[in-house]
């Protein structure tokens, strides 16, 4: 199932699959249990996969980038899953940061920060949560006053994303605390040189731990006007059209996960025994399997879908939502439905299934959480339902 052509993909995207599943397999899952020790992927494995062609892959050759579509940052996203690896922050850098300077920056930004970006000598962050701030970003305290051709920005961020590594940090903060989400601005932080920046500890998390995710503190960090991402007050804007991308990376990742989740639960089951026979034999097993396997089909027809519309530039939020939603739902059922079957083994950290249950946890959270989906959703058919 896993490797039944895709229409959605062309030829040359087989033939980049192919170099992208070998580079994994050869540069960076020998190193998982070692990064997951550390809580960090190191600086040169960015570099190798910049060289690689794995990071910005949508980006034009003018910006440094490898030229090629979503189809391209898709199969990374997917190879990175299939191998079972949550550690390299790659797609947050490529679908989320560099997409932000690409679609929304001057041409003097992009020149002067994407092709570092594509290279992995600049790693990028996106800081959007606060401690009491979440799905809510209109409830975001952190702001920056204007100070002559300069930003002071104040504030916090918290569970941000390659916050350790991260030297390029698209900020969004408040330019103007009266004006709700018409007073949310994009402004890049670069981290090397701005005094008032810290980052925080590397949080301890139940899943995901070779990925750094940071606290970030802004202590009247003067940055200058120019590093403003298109106009003052439109970022509220920009970040509601970048989360569909952003939902529709969760959704593809959640369906692969699945996918691969169960072919290992096969394995496993025809050679584990009790009571006589493989777990395989029991109606059970076979059951749950097929259910499974059927919802995964589903979510692939589904994610295949928005992948095309995506390439088109026709996803919108609600369908990227419902993506996100029904994928990172399966992704969790399928983990957990699926370690049971390895027993007590399924409970061990050497095993992988350990690994995806802990990871595919925070998916049905991040990039706004399930229940906010929904919300997206059902605003959307009362909506229509109006007219």
């Amino acid at each position: 199932m896993l490797d039944r052509p895709r229409p959605v993909f062309s030829e040359d995207h087989g033939i980049f699959r192919d170099a992208a599943r070998r580079f994994i397999a050869d540069e960076l899952s020998p190193h998982a249990d070692a990064w997951e020790e550390a809580g960090l992927v190191p600086r040169e494995a960015w570099r190798a996969a910049g060289t690689a062609g794995l990071l910005c892959c949508d980006l034009p050759a003018e910006y440094g980038g490898p030229e090629g579509d979503f189809g391209h940052c898709a199969i990374v996203a997917e190879e990175l899953a299939r191998a079972n690896l949550s550690g390299p922050g790659f797609v947050i850098h490529s679908d989320m940061v560099a997409t932000y300077i690409a679609k929304f920056g001057s041409e003097a930004q992009k020149r002067r920060w994407l092709p570092g970006m594509a290279a992995g000598t600049l790693i990028g962050a996106i800081a959007m949560t606060e401690p009491d701030a979440g799905s809510d970003l209109k409830g975001m305290r952190t702001k920056a006053v204007r100070d002559g051709e300069s930003y002071v920005i104040s504030g916090q961020k918290t569970y941000i994303s390659n916050g350790q590594n991260a030297d390029l940090i698209v900020l969004a903060c408040k330019t103007d605390v009266n004006a709700g989400a018409h007073g949310i601005s994009l402004i890049v932080v670069e981290a090397a040189g701005s005094n008032g920046f810290r980052r925080g500890r590397n949080l301890a998390k139940l899943g995901m731990k070779a990925q750094d995710t940071s606290e970030l503190f802004f202590d009247e960090v003067r940055v200058p006007l120019e590093n403003r991402l298109g106009e003052e007050g439109q970022g509220f804007s920009m970040l509601m059209t970048n989360l569909a991308r952003e939902r529709l990376i969760q959704a593809i990742r959640g369906t692969m996960v699945a996918e691969t989740v169960i072919g290992w639960t096969v394995e496993h089951t025809r050679e584990r025994k009790a009571f006589g026979r493989t777990i395989s034999d029991f109606q059970n097993t076979r059951f749950v399997l097929a259910e499974l396997t059927a919802k995964a089909a589903a979510a692939r027809a589904l994610t295949d879908r928005l992948i095309g519309l995506q390439l088109a530039g026709e996803l919108d939020a609600v369908e990227a939502g419902m993506g996100k939603l029904f994928c990172t739902d399966l992704q969790w059922e399928t983990v957990d439905r699926c370690l049971q079957m390895f027993g007590g083994a399924g409970y061990m950290l050497e095993y992988p299934i350990a690994r995806a249950w802990a990871d595919a946890r925070v998916t049905r959270i991040a990039g706004g959480a399930a229940e906010v989906m929904k919300e997206i959703i059902g605003r959307k058919l009362f909506s229509e339902g109006k007219r």
